[in-house]
């Protein structure tokens, strides 16, 4: 009996485990809700290859293509379609270009607050084919809107459909859309649909410059078939840099919105791979399930005001699909599970089912696997990096072999608690395990109803852990029955926290493996009475032999092929006014491609003046000296150069003499711009722009661009010299060079300015 009921909690584990990650996203077979809609994912699937044939970043030919092929479209949905042109500036990111933004309208029969749905058109530079991000969101609005069209219902609101560029560069598009267009400031709610990487399920991020208990509300009566979202997500999304459209909405017009993105397969965001064919079909269901259930409803919604009084917590919850609660309520729970827990431990001791020196001790094994397992799971991967050094190649974190990494620490992290509390097991009194968990748990929860709100879902496993122990301390059931009973009792924590366990590897980096190991002991010492086994060690064996595997295949799985691709890079550098040159390369392990430039005389260390800005402000790792090849650049022409009072007023024409993808200017000294105009357009809104050092422009070059002129103000009195780079992505075609095309194993690396000629040039006024 002690076997089977120790078999059949497992079994309830990993039922649990498995329900909670199939939840999360439709499969194949859900299609058929889908049908009932309209939409059609072959359709889908059509658009999405025939817009993933070729690179498509802004200024580039397939920008162009991918642009007529979209405009195309929606005519065919009788659309009249508005190609939006305008220059845009980001300073966050100092970027600026003319952006092209798609724009249709559909009328609806009041005059009350649009819809907007949204998702960018542009890749990212220069080798993406962007087939998930986001070719996926415009092939859902593209049938979507098809399949709802068709339908001939009548809806209330306006739609309005916005296919942005420019976002891979600095979120322009949309800047120049909110900014600058009438339809802009009739919007009451966006749907914006993203990726950042090419699986995986999609999940639901509300923006909100307010509260959000009526978005949520009005996102739940929407009944999408698959949400998959908790206020914890958003909490950290906010704390990164990575923005979407939906963001300058919310920014710079307070306009709520929900961002659907899907972050699995991770490797292949913004790379060479994201390619039609290695697109999750899954998970572009789950955005078409998305869009075809939130928009037929926001359709005929009230959008006037969707901003709230009150926030929310949710989170997927078995049979719920979302659990939600108001925030509000985080500390008076913490404050009853406080009260209730001291009342179980006092009677607990009374009826001599737990004892004060088991519940002391039951903080050793608990507080040694928290530290053990993030402990040993940062510097278990610290010393994959040393043994694997081309992993740093990989600069999103996320490697191939991931998953089997994940797999292989989740094993390893239950190997180091079961063998922690094997010994403390034999405890005679085994309910006094739970006492130190649940302590260490209302600690965490007081501190995340002062810090970090969007953890407040926290709490319920406190409230499961408190109903184990009330009926352990009450009751006498038989305790083999009783494991099983903790176990389907413990069916919500284990529900909630699996698909954490993998989303922050997975959306953060494997360097964050150990926040895995850490909810792994978390959740374990409240699931302790499921596991408590005095003499049978036999899942503990099971663990370290399964973690040995999973590790071993990683390491065997450590390399590449020509469906897992190594990133590599280089880069030629002419100084024009040095009259030196140098090849550069980001890589941290040389290979074929590489050598052939790297093979001897060549150093560790960056390039003076070359470094372009990038996502990771990624380093050249080598640089060697090469011929100077004299490659012509553009011509700068200064029309004008006059003093006006105090100020000096400047102005320069650059035509380049090839084809240039972007300019990038630099300063070493604090300069404060004054009127900074591109081509008659204001940079910062005409407001002071003062640069303590480095890049202060980088200028896109779009297809319709042919000269570029700069202008500004300045002190008369404030020195000024500026280094322009100018870049073109021409490398491994320009007849100058005979750089050996890459092997089927290889793919420029994303992120970096790469098969780039970088002409750098100071200019002195």
């Amino acid at each position: 009996m002690k076997k089977f009921s120790y078999f059949i909690s497992i079994l309830i584990v990993l039922g649990t485990i498995y329900w909670s990650f199939s939840d999360l996203k439709p499969n194949i077979s859900s299609q058929k809700k889908l049908l009932q809609t309209g939409f059609s994912l072959d359709n889908a699937l059509v658009h999405l290859k025939n817009i993933s044939k070729k690179e498509h970043y802004v200024g580039s030919e397939g920008h162009k293509e991918v642009q007529k092929y979209i405009v195309d479209e929606l005519k065919k949905m009788d659309f009249e379609v508005e190609i939006q042109s305008k220059f845009a500036f980001n300073k966050k990111w100092f970027a600026a270009t003319n952006t092209e933004n798609i724009i249709a309208n559909l009328k609806g029969t009041s005059s009350g607050k649009a819809l907007l749905v949204l998702s960018h058109y542009d890749s990212a530079m220069f080798a993406s084919l962007g087939a998930s991000d986001a070719g996926s969101g415009v092939v859902t609005i593209l049938e979507g809107i098809r399949a709802f069209l068709a339908k001939n219902n009548d809806h209330k609101n306006d739609i309005i459909i916005l296919f942005s560029d420019a976002e891979e560069l600095g979120l322009l598009g949309a800047q120049a859309f909110v900014a600058n267009h009438p339809l802009a400031k009739n919007v009451g709610l966006v749907l914006n649909f993203e990726a950042r990487g090419s699986g995986g399920p999609s999940y639901m991020l509300m923006e909100t410059n307010g509260k959000n208990s009526k978005l949520l509300s009005e996102f739940l009566a929407a009944k999408p078939n698959f949400p998959a979202a908790n206020s914890l997500m958003y909490s950290i999304y906010k704390m990164l840099p990575n923005d979407t459209d939906l963001t300058v909405f919310r920014k710079n017009a307070n306009i709520n919105g929900f961002n659907f993105a899907f972050i699995g397969d991770h490797f292949d965001y913004h790379t060479a791979q994201d390619s039609y064919e290695r697109m999750d079909h899954e998970s572009l269901l789950h955005q078409a399930d998305y869009l075809m259930t939130t928009l037929p409803y926001f359709a005929n919604s009230s959008l006037e005001n969707l901003n709230s009084e009150e926030d929310f917590i949710y989170v997927n919850f078995p049979f719920m699909k979302l659990l939600t609660f108001s925030f509000s309520w985080v500390l008076p729970l913490c404050i009853i599970a406080s009260f209730l827990f001291l009342v179980l431990v006092f009677f607990g001791i009374s009826l001599n089912k737990i004892t004060i020196k088991g519940s002391i001790k039951g903080f050793i094994p608990f507080l040694i696997s928290i530290v053990l397992t993030g402990g040993v799971s940062y510097l278990l991967w610290k010393l994959a990096l040393i043994i694997h050094p081309h992993y740093k190649d990989i600069l999103h974190g996320f490697t191939y072999n991931g998953y089997v990494y994940i797999t292989g620490y989740v094993f390893l992290n239950l190997f180091i608690v079961l063998r922690i509390y094997h010994y403390f097991f034999k405890e005679e009194k085994p309910v006094s395990l739970v006492v130190a968990p649940i302590f260490i748990w209302l600690f965490i929860n007081f501190g995340i109803s002062f810090t970090l709100k969007g953890a407040g879902f926290f709490i319920i496993p406190v409230f499961v852990a408190l109903f184990i122990l009330a009926i352990a301390i009450f009751t006498n059931i038989n305790k083999h029955f009783l494991r099983i009973l903790f176990a389907i009792i413990s069916i919500p924590t284990i529900y909630i926290f699996a698909p954490l366990v993998k989303m922050f590897p997975v959306g953060l980096g494997l360097k964050n493996i150990f926040i895995s190991g850490i909810i792994i002991a978390l959740v374990f010492g409240l699931l302790v009475l499921t596991f408590h086994q005095k003499k049978n060690t036999l899942l503990m064996k099971f663990s370290g032999v399964l973690a040995i595997i999973f590790f071993v295949y990683a390491t065997y799985s450590n390399g590449f092929s020509v469906e897992n691709k190594k990133p590599n890079s280089l880069v030629y550098v002419q100084n024009e006014n040095e009259k030196t040159a140098y090849f550069g390369t980001y890589n941290t392990t040389l290979d074929d491609y590489t050598k052939q430039i790297f093979r001897t005389d060549f150093a560790k260390g960056s390039i003076k003046n070359a470094e372009t800005k990038s996502k990771y402000s990624t380093r050249f790792r080598f640089y060697k000296e090469t011929v100077f090849k004299n490659i012509e650049s553009s011509k700068y022409t200064i029309s004008s150069d006059t003093i006006v009072g105090k100020n000096r007023l400047i102005e320069f024409v650059i035509s380049p003499k090839r084809k240039i993808n972007k300019l990038e200017f630099v300063t070493h000294q604090k300069i404060t711009l004054n009127q900074f105009k591109v081509n008659d357009s204001m940079i910062n809104e005409g407001k002071t722009y003062s640069v303590k050092k480095g890049s202060f422009l980088i200028y896109y070059l779009a297809n319709a661009d042919k000269e570029i002129t700069i202008s500004f103000a300045i002190n008369k009195k404030e020195a000024i010299d500026i280094i322009i780079n100018e870049i073109s992505f021409d490398l491994l075609t320009n007849p100058m060079f005979s750089i050996e095309p890459r092997s089927a194993t290889m793919m420029p690396m994303p992120f970096v300015t790469n098969d780039a000629i970088i002409i750098s040039k100071k200019i002195k006024f």
